[in-house]
């Protein structure tokens, strides 16, 4: 494989740049996003400078967020990708037929991304909004992801990550953690219980386009305390119907 290029390495640190902007919480210093970049100062304020000129920085004092160009970004996936467009119809009649918010993942680098979320008429106490990066290991959809990754992919997003706390407080080891993903894939969903938040359950199933590629993962979320065992056995095969079904309308890439 050839050398990368000048550009190329450009390129890539510039969306390390943005990518420490959209993951941030809050707006960040100059030095801390050269940190979360493992950046030099100097490479970092270059780019930045770009970035502010484009609109996809914005800078508050001396301090630096995403910019407005991000949202247009966003609009234009949520407007012209088919996996956006053909998803909602599917979460509306989701979240209608089960009383459940219903909502789409996909993988991004070491994350899962919200793209597309309908609330059911009893919403969640809490907001989640589209786009919003979320870790893989932990929930259903998280996990759903990891499953149909292979073993050295996972070793290299869990990185020296060792057990894993979960809302309930309990804890996950890797070993444990790797035979949950065995048994997603054997059975073709998954289900959480207070993992990522506590008092929240979910079922997710994988959305696999014709080819069997993994395009996203899709499921329905409520109060665990109303996923009782015996309503999760009947959410099961809806949630995994209605993955199925998406499926089969996405486009393969080419």
């Amino acid at each position: 494989m050839a050398a990368p290029t000048n550009n190329m390495r450009s390129l890539d640190r510039a969306f390390d740049v943005l990518g420490v902007l959209q993951e941030a919480k809050q707006p960040l210093r100059l030095s801390e996003v050269a940190r979360h970049a493992s950046l030099h100062v100097a490479t970092v304020q270059r780019i930045l400078g770009v970035l502010l000129e484009r609109g996809y920085a914005a800078r508050i004092g001396d301090t630096y967020t995403a910019g407005p160009a991000a949202l247009a970004v966003a609009h234009a996936f949520m407007v012209t990708n088919p996996l956006s467009v053909l998803a909602q119809p599917m979460l509306q009649q989701l979240a209608a037929s089960t009383g459940f918010t219903a909502s789409m993942y996909v993988k991004v680098e070491s994350s899962r991304v919200l793209i597309a979320r309908v609330e059911s008429d009893h919403p969640l106490n809490y907001i989640l909004p589209v786009g919003e990066r979320l870790p893989l290991y932990l929930g259903g959809a998280g996990k759903t992801i990891l499953a149909h990754l292979d073993t050295a992919e996972v070793d290299e997003i869990l990185g020296g990550t060792g057990d894993m706390a979960l809302a309930s407080g309990a804890t996950v080891s890797k070993a444990e953690l790797f035979a949950q993903l065995d048994k997603i894939r054997s059975d073709g969903f998954a289900v959480s219980v207070s993992e990522r938040l506590y008092g929240i359950a979910s079922v997710t199933a994988p959305v696999r386009a014709s080819d069997g590629t993994l395009v996203a993962v899709l499921g329905v979320t409520g109060p665990a305390d109303t996923l009782t065992d015996t309503q999760i056995d009947h959410l099961i095969p809806e949630v995994r119907r209605a993955a199925t079904t998406l499926g089969t309308r996405v486009p393969v890439a080419g």
